[in-house]
């Protein structure tokens, strides 16, 4: 639950920090430096902070991050009600929380194996996946309702609360104690991928999974003016493509892993989904190609995470996760900056079209080889 309210709170951030730059702005190329900076610490970090998260308690790592976190959020929502949030002052602060989630996600994503017992561990990581897609469904909603009501500088506010209530849940939930490693050399991490290569066709399946993804992360408020609405509708483009995704949630659960066929059908759904939300002029329609979008991303993602977490030994998943970390949000900062020069060159239906492509090449290559 407190991971829900915290990871709602994340879209209410970056829905206004995306809507407030845009406003300022009207820049879809802005829209992707400021994601560039947000992720950027992600892909640079996460390496020595997966090192850290398997030598040190991930419990007492993740408790000082969100309240590092809680003080960013606060100080950048004073800034806002003072009217002093220019455009580089919410790029700054997004990197700033970026750095903080850079060593918060490799002890976020291994701890939820200590949660529960090592045969529950693909319905843990199918249910955690839910939790954020719930989040990407409900947050962007709630947090455009909010910024169309009462202002951009009450959504980071609420942001700022949100990650206390993650301590809350920390505070509240005893994880098994498992083994730390002695040592856990930076080097060490991508000899885990030398050792078994089928690691890194999982973590090539995240990466695929993040770029399909970003055009709905990314650039939504641009979207919402290509379809000619408010671009308070960016909170209703996320919420369709999450709804989906919690529906795939609650249909992969406890599935280790899917063969080939299930892969390709579900990186076909999501590239094919963005492809056709992308170049749809009608947004009703738009919506229901979203859903199918999320749906396929969800998927894809689901079962490549559990191949990881449970590829590597208790010792190793805080750097394991930590390269899922660059390959799911570190490598965002490319998509990111891809997305914005090809939607400020040739408008923002072609980068969608662009960003779909990687995982509709995916599931050809997963149906060639089954």
């Amino acid at each position: 639950m407190g991971n829900a309210a915290s990871a709602s709170g994340t879209w209410f951030q970056n829905l206004a920090a995306s809507i407030l730059v845009f406003r300022l702005t009207h820049s879809p190329f802005l829209l992707g430096v400021l994601n560039f900076c947000q992720f950027v610490p992600v892909l640079v970090l996460s390496p020595w902070a997966g090192s850290i998260a398997d030598r040190l308690d991930r419990k007492r790592l993740l408790l000082i991050t969100q309240i590092a976190a809680t003080a960013l959020g606060g100080t950048l929502a004073v800034l806002a009600f003072d009217g002093r949030a220019s455009e580089w002052v919410v790029i700054g602060f997004s990197g700033a929380l970026g750095v903080t989630s850079a060593f918060a996600v490799p002890s976020q994503q291994a701890l939820i194996a200590a949660l529960v017992e090592e045969h529950d561990v693909p319905q843990a990581v199918a249910l955690n996946s839910m939790t954020f897609n719930l989040a990407r469904a409900i947050g962007p909603a709630s947090a455009a309702g909010v910024i169309a009501a009462f202002g951009i500088p009450w959504a980071f506010a609420l942001n700022s609360c949100s990650y206390l209530l993650l301590v809350v849940g920390l505070l509240l939930v005893h994880p098994r104690e498992e083994e730390r490693a002695e040592r856990a050399a930076l080097r060490e991490s991508f000899g885990l991928l030398r050792a078994n290569p089928k690691l890194a066709v999982a973590l090539l399946i995240v990466m695929t999974a993040g770029f399909g993804s970003d055009p709905v992360n990314t650039e939504s408020p641009a979207f919402a003016h290509a379809f000619g609405f408010s671009d308070t509708w960016a909170g209703a483009i996320v919420a369709f493509f999450g709804a989906g995704a919690v529906a795939a949630a609650l249909l992969v659960a406890g599935r280790v892993a899917g063969s080939r066929r299930r892969m390709a059908a579900t990186l076909a759904a999501l590239g094919g989904g963005i492809l056709l939300f992308s170049i749809t002029p009608w947004l009703p329609l738009a919506f229901v190609f979203l859903a199918v979008a999320g749906f396929g991303y969800l998927g894809s993602n689901t079962a490549a995470t559990t191949r990881l977490v449970l590829g590597v030994a208790p010792s190793q998943r805080g750097r394991i996760m930590a390269l899922w970390s660059i390959a799911f949000l570190g490598l965002r900062p490319v998509a990111s900056l891809a997305d914005g020069g090809l939607a400020g060159a040739f408008g923002v239906r072609v980068a969608g079209v662009v960003l779909a492509l990687p995982a509709l090449l995916g599931a050809a290559f997963a149906v060639r080889r089954t």
